[in-house]
């Protein structure tokens, strides 16, 4: 008889820390915390949580991410790129191209049945992370909903340093030189898009290619992307989580999950 009844996956990014449970193969919980200056406190609001909702008598838990370390109470730790696979391979269940465009970094996972065959990370100073359009969205007056709202009705201007701090740079000198905001914000998710695309052309084209992590809730994200790698890129409601999915289903001992 297994001990465990719920499987934990844990996920602590640099921005977001995202927690799923699986009963069985069923994803039963799912939340989303903010990371903050210390992963080590978010684990422990992580926990707390987890406690209250009664999971953490017969619980197995799994953590990756870039703070996994200081989930102490985790069984085991696993690396990003194991558990994006996982979780994205469960959501999909196809060969393909998972694309993760994370805080700090963003990642491209090559699936081909059910394992990572190939990837690859972008550098961490390169401004091709959802970070980079969190700070921008902050220079210019807006919340992240705002900015790829005003960036649907603007025209890109273009921002084409590498470094984030030479990029962010260009943005403020198109503040300085008075043009207008739509049109920043529009280049912003413009360079951001472009560089996550420069990142697959190692893969070549006929490849699908799906989105997770924060910026696959961003409809027009999603849009902008695809036109860049000249295909319909693909997300799912719930691929925010699929590296805490991932880590859940190794928990479990899983590859596929019911009812998302």
């Amino acid at each position: 008889m297994n001990e465990y009844t719920y499987f934990v996956g844990i996920d602590i990014g640099s921005t977001a820390s995202k927690t799923v449970v699986l009963k069985e193969d069923r994803v039963v919980d799912a939340w989303t915390l903010p990371t903050g200056w210390n992963g080590r406190e978010t684990a422990e609001n992580i926990y707390k949580l987890l406690e209250e909702k009664g999971y953490t008598q017969a619980m197995k838990c799994v953590a990756t991410g870039y703070g996994r370390v200081c989930v102490d109470y985790a069984d085991k730790i696993v690396t990003e790129i194991t558990c994006h696979g996982k979780g994205g391979w469960a959501l999909f269940g196809k060969d393909c191209l998972i694309v993760d465009v994370g805080g700090q970094d963003t990642k491209v996972i090559q699936m081909e049945d059910g394992m990572v065959k190939d990837f690859l990370m972008n550098d961490k100073c390169a401004a091709g992370t959802g970070k980079f359009i969190e700070v921008m969205a902050t220079r210019l007056g807006y919340g992240l909903d705002e900015m790829y709202e005003m960036a649907s009705k603007g025209t890109p201007l273009s921002i084409s340093s590498m470094c984030t701090v030479f990029a962010e740079s260009e943005v403020i000198g198109h503040i300085g030189s008075g043009k207008a905001r739509e049109d920043i914000a529009a280049g912003v998710i413009d360079s951001v898009a472009m560089r996550v695309a420069n990142l697959l052309v190692r893969y070549g084209t006929g490849k699908e290619v799906v989105l997770t992590g924060g910026l696959c809730d961003s409809p027009y994200f999603l849009e902008v992307f695809s036109k860049k790698m000249k295909c319909e890129v693909q997300s799912h409601p719930f691929a925010r989580y699929a590296g805490a999915l991932g880590a859940a289903l190794t928990a479990a001992g899983k590859r596929e999950v019911t009812g998302l």
